[in-house]
């Protein structure tokens, strides 16, 4: 017998994302909004649980009628508070169960944006939630029925045998095929080679190396376009206009909302939209070429630089431009200078923000000396360094060089075999740059001190010859004091170009991207690793997919601003040969590159042998939270070993991350094979610190460092000055004139603060690590529960940073520039703040 039928009620939210204006529906009214919806959009509840009679749907589930959305949920909802909620009513009953999902059908013209429906009184059973966050459309656009799932988390085998089939046709939709461009309403996760950054249709000289499927240019994955292949070469992928950047596809619930779409545009068009609409052959035009004092460039922060006005599109908004007919470039001082306007130019501030910059996950220990090459010899000849004990002896606080690595006391800055294979290449652009090492003193007092900095070129008589090398050390005066200035800037010089493509564009943003296909693919939203990673992927693809267009292309941003010039992503792509996921775990890198060790004993099991370290020290602080969230969460749905190797969708996911999303590098033998409860832990944990915390460390200190670019200059211009040539009396004459012709020129730091800029800002709707957009996102409460002592943890570690920041005698905390170090400040306002760990890689 049936149990008898009642009513429960249900609140639907919708909400204005991206494009979406509810006046755009033709509403000027919030009855006529009703009028839109009411009777258009449909919704069908699934049930969780086989009844005694099912009307012919067999095994996918009992599905009540479809009910419509009504009328408000809310008595005066506020359009401004870009939420709308509509009231439905259903018909249910006792066999009914609890509904495990609905179906739901937009009859309208218009998409809208679904956050959440919410049944608020199922007899017996409380509230019911499902966070859906993602955009319907129009019926006719799908050849499937649109699906939500509750916020239960269900393993495969533990799925009820009535939402299995969804489940599977809902991630079968979600691959799609492999054919034909994208829509902009598909909802399709697949795979492409880095084969759009070239151009060659519009040149040669923009052509570009295709990166990935091969072994000389490996490279992860990116989102599959399925744009149409240019004329000019059938693998390379064609490219649409850097205007309609915005148009580039990405499954459609990947793309920024639209308040993230708001403040990018803002900062973005400001900064670069000139760029866009001219070109920079106007800019050239437009502005000089060389500041001629280190006043002339304050004059960016204080009162604004002077351009021609451009020619800017009728239909094209003005306000969206800095320069815009006034001709002002102006940009916020930067903390770097905030407070002292020369400290930058310290040797401490030098080699504290190897520890507490922009760029602190390169330093290594020195453990041999002279330091030695991995360069092929047979290739390379003898690239050992020319660095001997009588250049830095006298600086070593009486300790001989064996005593000082013996005591862990040498560190080095080694840019040498990453760029040494690319010198002459890139030595024929405009570009002028050495392969660098720098050796550095661990002073008693934890600060860092440059002992000597070596500048190669490869030999004149050939690569087999081996470097043609000088070494500069320490001056306070004159011409030596100039030259050993210049020395430091041709090592920020190389460290700028490193972070850029490497630290930062490759081993976050690049990486992270297979992971986030991989697991819409392979991963059902039911599934709990899902709902561990998913916060940790918002954002990301449309970032890089923006990236793609304007900023890493061939004749984008950054080949325009950083010294790479064109070879820039074909670096990146031979330096990603050497990636080994494991290893991004913090404590492990920290191992690896000599700057701590193992020791039971100590939190984390290492020691940092650089105790006032304050990216290490932090940050080993947000990995051990971080780590502690995901054993807590793991182990409530892997009881054991078995439960991970039986789990088919986590099986199927991580065989797909190796083989195709890191496809090159899919017989490396440091793979984890995906078999133990402590595998899908430290894996779980790396991807999460990746997203959150190393992007964040790499990513949000770019303008408070580098946007006074003389601190971090990007490029340089020439070599340095010769003794008996002209720039070397220039130097003695003027070495402040001669250090700012030598490294970048004004419409370069015009386009790289511009872009370091819109980089470095959170947007007003940012989701900080330890938050989620929605407080119900699971139903399992022992989860809940762990990710709010997740929050507190994160909480006092925000504590500890801000005294750590006080204490005197941890002098690398503020340095002499006087700039906490906060990069790993879980938590942040809107804008430039310097701190703050958005949970994904969302700029």
């Amino acid at each position: 017998m049936l149990s008898p039928v009642k009513k429960i009620k249900g609140k639907v939210v919708v909400m204005r994302k991206n494009s979406l204006d509810f006046n755009d529906l033709g509403a000027s009214s919030l009855d006529n909004l009703f009028d839109i919806f009411g009777g258009k959009v449909s919704i069908e509840l699934v049930s969780s649980v086989q009844p005694d009679l099912v009307a012919g749907n067999g095994l996918k589930g009992n599905r009540r009628k479809a009910e419509y959305l009504e009328h408000w949920a809310l008595k005066n909802p506020v359009l401004a508070t870009d939420e709308l909620a509509f009231q439905i009513v259903f018909e249910w009953s006792e066999d009914f169960g609890v509904p495990g999902a609905f179906i739901i059908k937009n009859k309208h013209p218009n998409e809208f944006f679904l956050k959440t429906l919410t049944l608020e009184d199922v007899p017996n059973h409380g509230e019911v939630h499902f966070a859906c966050f993602s955009w319907v459309y129009p019926a006719s656009k799908y050849n499937y029925d649109r699906i939500f799932f509750s916020n239960q988390a269900y393993l495969p085998s533990q799925t009820p045998d009535l939402l299995k089939t969804y489940r599977e046709e809902e991630l079968l939709n979600l691959r799609g095929t492999g054919t034909g461009e994208r829509k902009e309403w598909d909802r399709v996760y697949d795979y492409a080679y880095y084969n759009d950054l070239g151009d060659p249709d519009r040149g040669a000289e923009y052509a570009r190396k295709i990166l990935g499927g091969n072994s000389e240019y490996p490279y992860p994955r990116r989102g599959r376009t399925g744009r149409e292949p240019t004329k000019h070469d059938p693998n390379s992928e064609s490219r649409i206009p850097p205007i309609f950047s915005l148009g580039i596809y990405v499954p459609r619930d990947e793309k920024f909302g639209h308040l993230k779409l708001a403040d990018f545009l803002a900062y973005a068009f400001k900064s670069v939209g000139q760029v866009l609409l001219s070109g920079f052959e106007s800019l050239f035009d437009s502005t000089p070429t060389e500041f001629d004092s280190f006043q002339d460039i304050l004059k960016l922060y204080i009162g604004g630089i002077k351009l021609q006005p451009i020619d800017i599109p009728l239909e094209f908004p003005k306000e969206l431009i800095r320069n815009d007919g006034e001709g002002l470039f102006k940009f916020p001082t930067p903390q770097v200078i905030g407070e002292d306007k020369t400290a930058w130019r310290t040797d401490e501030e030098f080699g504290r923000e190897m520890l507490a910059g922009v760029n602190p996950v390169v330093i290594s220990r020195l453990q041999e000396f002279p330091p030695k090459s991995k360069l092929d010899p047979k290739a390379y000849g003898d690239q050992t360094s020319t660095i001997t004990k009588e250049h830095i002896q006298q600086n070593l606080d009486g300790l001989t060089v064996e005593e000082a690595i013996a005591n862990n006391r040498l560190f080095i800055l080694n840019h040498h075999d990453t760029l040494m294979p690319y010198l002459r290449r890139i030595n024929t652009t405009n570009n002028k740059i050495y392969a660098s090492r720098t050796l550095l003193f661990l002073n008693t007092d934890g600060t860092l001190k440059p002992v000597a900095i070596e500048l190669s070129l490869p030999h004149p008589l050939g690569d087999k010859f081996g470097a043609h090398s000088k070494v500069y050390t320490p001056a306070e005066q004159g011409v030596e004091n100039g030259l050993w200035q210049l020395a430091k800037a041709y090592v920020a010089v190389n460290d700028s170009g490193v972070h850029q493509l490497i630290s930062h564009w490759l081993n976050t943003h690049a990486v992270i991207e297979p992971f986030v296909i991989a697991t819409n693919r392979q991963l059902s939203v039911l599934h709990p690793i899902h709902k561990l990673l998913h916060p940790h992927f918002r954002d990301t693809m449309t970032i890089n997919a923006l990236a793609r267009q304007i900023l890493i292309n061939a004749g984008g941003v950054l080949e325009k601003t950083v010294f790479p010039d064109k070879y820039a992503m074909e670096m990146s792509a031979v330096v990603y040969k050497d990636w080994v996921f494991p290893d991004q775990a913090l404590p492990t890198d920290l191992v690896k590159r000599g700057v701590a060790v193992e020791d039971p004993s100590s939190p984390n099991g290492v020691r940092l042998l650089i105790q006032d370290y304050p990216f290490a020290v932090d940050g080993l602080e947000i990995w051990s939270s971080i780590k502690t969230w995901v054993q807590d969460y793991c182990k409530i749905y892997y009881k054991s070993d078995d439960v991970v190797q039986k789990d088919t969708e986590l099986q199927a996911w991580w065989k797909e991350l190796r083989e195709q999303g890191h496809g090159d590098l899919k017989d490396k033998p440091w793979w984890p094979t995906m078999q133990t409860v402590q595998e899908l832990i430290d894996s779980c944990t790396i991807i999460i610190w990746i997203a959150s915390a190393l992007h964040a460390a790499v990513n949000f200190g770019q303008y408070p460092y580098a946007g006074y670019l003389p601190n971090r200059p990007t490029l340089s211009r020439r070599f340095m000055p010769e003794p008996g040539t002209d720039d070397y009396k220039e130097l003695e004459a003027d070495p402040d004139k001669v250090f700012l012709k030598t490294i970048t020129a004004q419409l370069q730091t015009l386009l790289g603060v511009s872009l370091i800029e819109i980089l470095s800002r959170h947007a007003s709707d940012e989701v900080y690590l330890g938050k989620r957009e929605f407080p119900e996102w699971t139903n399992d409460q022992e989860a809940l529960d762990a990710f709010a002592q997740f929050g507190r943890n994160l909480s006092k570690i925000e504590v500890n940073i801000k005294r750590m920041n006080t204490v005197g005698k941890l002098k690398n905390r503020t340095g002499p520039v006087e700039v906490p170090y906060t990069l790993l400040f879980p938590t942040s306002e809107v804008g430039l703040t310097g701190k703050g760990i958005p949970n994904s890689v969302s700029i």
